[in-house]
């Protein structure tokens, strides 16, 4: 594709929402022409983003009532959104009228978990509210790019960060058969993965060289982790999933845990993961245990695996704000669009974070 693609970001001043305007402001083809916040219309972007003060020089956040006056009847428009849980969907349903109506070719990827469920029923029932806007459900896929071929819909639900994480590690083992599909995962996260707006759990006092467990075995991400393990994998899987709250800002650390139906050897593990990831440009398969900062602030996973015949060990390390959430959203949207799949995400981790 020739030329460059109007981007717009919906609920572009929290932390999901500054990683993609840095991603975007980055890309070789996509071209932000609205930031949407209406908490913060009107003022420029460096003054909540101070780091993209230069990258973005001279533009400010729009209103939602003003986004659509940027994009020109008839035009592409790549549309990311970075609203929260329950709202997005309404967001999204309003924005794709509207799009209609101008004439608009768009393709959606959506941050929140608004559009991780196929039915209906199942989102309400995880997040025990109404859905914002179940007419469009038909038209959304969710699942993390390495496993899917090709996308058969024209909108995507990027799966969480911590379900990315999981996912990766777990739907090539599962799709082997070499485990029972009962699977015991802990995961590690950053502070960033509690969003932009201050809270207990994200104070600094409280979180700094400190390391505690919660929600164990409820939280609400197990469900959907589940759902896209059984649709990627076609087993049936139970997660069992005990999250933790990390003293770092930014990463996650899956380590997952599951029983071999008969020996295995850590060689044959080693095979089932090159061979699911070969063709993976974001997925490296690491001799040694996986390492937060050599994936912090990159779009790479890096899985490793152990056993000692009977027990397997599967863990994988990745940027939560990264490959969990804007740039698995921009490596979706480049496959949407028919892009090179690595475009504006090829800067490999500063290492020394």
């Amino acid at each position: 594709m020739s030329g460059s693609i109007p981007t717009v970001v919906l609920g572009a001043s929290g932390y999901v929402g500054g990683e993609l305007l840095r991603l975007v402001s980055a890309h070789p083809q996509f071209k932000l022409v609205a930031a949407v916040s209406d908490s913060r219309a009107g003022s420029p972007i460096g003054d909540t983003f101070a780091h993209l003060s230069q990258a973005l020089r001279d533009v400010s956040f729009v209103a939602h009532a003003a986004w659509l006056d940027q994009i020109e009847s008839g035009s592409d428009l790549a549309l990311f959104s970075a609203a929260p849980h329950g709202a997005s969907a309404s967001v999204i349903a309003n924005a794709l009228a509207a799009a209609e109506k101008k004439g608009i070719n768009v393709h959606v990827v959506d941050s929140s978990a608004d559009f991780r469920y196929a039915r209906q029923s199942d989102y309400e029932a995880v997040y025990n509210t109404d859905h914002g806007a179940p007419a469009l459900l038909d038209q959304f896929i969710s699942a993390v790019p390495e496993h899917v071929d090709a996308a058969a819909a024209p909108h995507v639900g990027h799966p969480g960060c911590f379900a990315t994480a999981t996912l990766l590690a777990t739907v090539p083992l599962i799709r082997s058969g070499l485990t029972d599909a009962d699977v015991y995962v802990t995961g590690i996260t950053g502070s960033t993965g509690s969003g932009r707006s201050p809270q207990a759990g994200t104070h600094h006092p409280e979180r700094n060289s400190n390391l505690y467990a919660y929600k164990p075995l409820a939280h609400r991400h197990a469900p959907e982790m589940a759902a896209l393990t059984r649709a990627a994998s076609g087993r049936k899987t139970s997660v069992h999933f005990v999250p933790h709250s990390g003293p770092f800002a930014r990463g996650i650390h899956i380590t997952l845990q599951a029983k071999a139906v008969s020996a295995v050897s850590e060689e044959t593990l080693r095979e089932v993961y090159e061979q699911a990831y070969g063709n993976a440009p974001f997925v490296e398969v690491v001799p040694t245990t996986p390492r937060l900062k050599n994936v912090v602030a990159s779009n790479m996973c890096h899985i490793s695996v152990a056993t000692d015949g009977e027990s397997v060990v599967v863990m994988s390390a990745i940027d939560n704000l990264v490959k969990g959430a804007a740039g698995g959203a921009l490596q979706w949207m480049n496959r949407l669009w028919k892009l090179p799949e690595t475009a504006g995400l090829t800067a490999p981790a500063p290492g020394w974070t």
